[in-house]
């Protein structure tokens, strides 16, 4: 809270608090901040204490105020550093809105970093926007005994560089389980990553080039547009139906820039456990996108990073394609430890070398250690069995959530499934995100996942953190302040 006794002033501690946040990236890049009447009666001081407060941010530039709008949060990251000569850089001007089907590049889109920042300055209380489980549904013993065994077993391994490829232990540990999935992949289509997130990278950085085209999935991965667009990419949304991506607006994209320079290189999927929906792919979609990219000669990185937790029947573009166009991806953080970062990539066998050098490039080698340890919990089975427990617990978890949520007046507008539900709030949730901020409370706000920020009353919550009470009550008042 505010505090009158302090010998700061009322205005310096809003502005303090508020830049604090911009800073973190807490408040990320496009949101709308409190207007000075909603400001003032959150806060308990008169509007002109406000006024001037944010006066001080418009000062620092961490703000910008449109006219009848309001004020928003300005990319702070893009003009902090003086340009050549000590003159601080010109603000930079926004590129017009494109034309309909024209390639979007988002202007700095940093609001991914809202989510992965706020994992180190959240306090110990359940985050409902956070992307992982629980600490303590992770907890186990094995992990620790495996990476004993490995140690032992690998004496004098960890004074070398490992394979770059990845231990040849955990690729053929990971060739069986791709087959059992239907998945083609021997040994050597196999890259190890430091996680998902990397593999995705390494793809791009080997596929595509600054200024080519990429259709996304919309509603989609806010970290993923993040990556893209600093890579200097093009981005083309694809809406996410129920059943897949939207291939009509597919087609029209491929159809309006054929034999141009702007012609889509690479389609990046969720096929199976959608974040933020949770849909899984039909396999009708599945054939239909697979024809696109044959007839279109585009690639396609399919994400399967929620693979632990998905119904045994769910269908992958890779088992269907072979692994001809379609760049498979998945990890281990989400169910094992956000700490272990070991991921994978299969691809297609003319494309692994180029991929491995674009890797290299970046890490050099590969965490033998910790590989050769996966590689015995997965073949012991301890990893498994650790899924089922937190499978079982999710469904508790999914059930408890659902009821906690409709009761505070959500409507989910998806069919709860696997780890994160798609909800409407009915009020504006980048607001409603800056409001919770107070209480301690990191939301997910819709326009995070959009390529092209843009307001909504959408937000995805975490099922496994949004049991607690406590929070669907601050909600509710929250939500009632602003008329929801």
């Amino acid at each position: 809270m505010l505090l009158r006794t302090t010998s700061q002033s009322l205005t310096d501690q809003l502005a303090a608090r508020f830049t604090a946040r911009i800073r973190d990236h807490l408040l990320a890049p496009g949101t709308r901040l409190p207007s000075v009447r909603q400001c003032a009666a959150q806060q308990g001081v008169s509007p002109s204490t406000v006024v001037a407060a944010y006066d001080q941010l418009l000062a620092q530039g961490l703000v910008e105020a449109r006219p009848h709008r309001g004020f928003y949060v300005r990319d702070w990251v893009a003009r902090r550093a003086p340009a050549a000569g000590g003159e601080a850089p010109a603000a930079s001007v926004p590129a017009a809105s494109p034309a309909a089907g024209q390639p979007r590049r988002p202007d700095r889109p940093l609001s991914a970093a809202t989510l992965m920042r706020g994992m180190f300055h959240g306090d110990d209380r359940p985050q409902p926007g956070m992307g992982v489980l629980p600490p303590q549904w992770l907890e186990n013993d094995f992990m620790v005994s495996a990476l004993r065994r490995a140690t032992s077993t690998l004496r004098g391994a960890a004074a070398r560089y490992g394979e770059p490829q990845g231990d040849a232990q955990l690729r053929q540990v990971l060739a069986d389980r791709l087959a059992d999935q239907g998945i083609p992949a021997g040994p050597s289509q196999i890259i190890t990553t430091v996680g998902a997130t990397q593999a995705l990278d390494v793809i791009s950085r080997t596929l595509l080039k600054p200024g080519d085209t990429v259709m996304v999935e919309e509603p989609g991965w806010a970290v993923e547009f993040a990556r893209l667009a600093a890579l200097g990419m093009r981005m083309l949304p694809v809406p996410r139906h129920a059943d897949g991506p939207d291939l009509e607006v597919m087609a029209r994209y491929c159809q309006a820039h054929a034999g141009t320079r702007e012609a889509p290189r690479l389609f990046v999927s969720v096929s199976v456990l959608h974040n933020p929906t949770g849909h899984c792919l039909s396999p009708a979609s599945a054939h239909r996108v697979l024809q696109l990219a044959q007839q279109h000669d585009f690639f396609i990185a399919e994400d399967d990073t929620y693979h632990h937790l998905a119904p045994a029947h769910a269908i992958r573009l890779a088992q269907l394609d072979g692994l001809r166009r379609t760049l498979y991806v998945s990890g281990f953080a989400k169910i094992l430890a956000p700490a272990w970062r070991v991921g994978f990539l299969a691809a297609p066998p003319g494309w692994v070398e180029p991929l491995l050098d674009t890797k290299l490039l970046a890490t050099l080698t590969t965490p033998l250690l910790l590989e050769r340890a996966l590689a015995l919990c997965i073949e012991q089975g301890q990893l498994r069995r650790h899924a089922e427990r937190v499978r079982t617990r999710l469904d508790a978890a999914r059930g408890r959530s659902v009821r906690l949520a409709q009761a505070a007046g959500c409507r989910f507008v998806t069919e709860p499934a696997g780890l994160f539900g798609w909800v409407d709030t009915g009020v504006d949730t980048d607001q409603l995100a800056v409001r919770l901020l107070d209480d301690g409370y990191l939301l997910a706000p819709g326009a995070l996942f959009h390529a092209e920020r843009q307001p909504s009353t959408l937000m995805r919550i975490n099922f496994a953190s949004a049991q607690d009470a406590a929070f669907w009550d601050r909600f509710r008042q929250a939500r009632r302040s602003m008329g929801g």
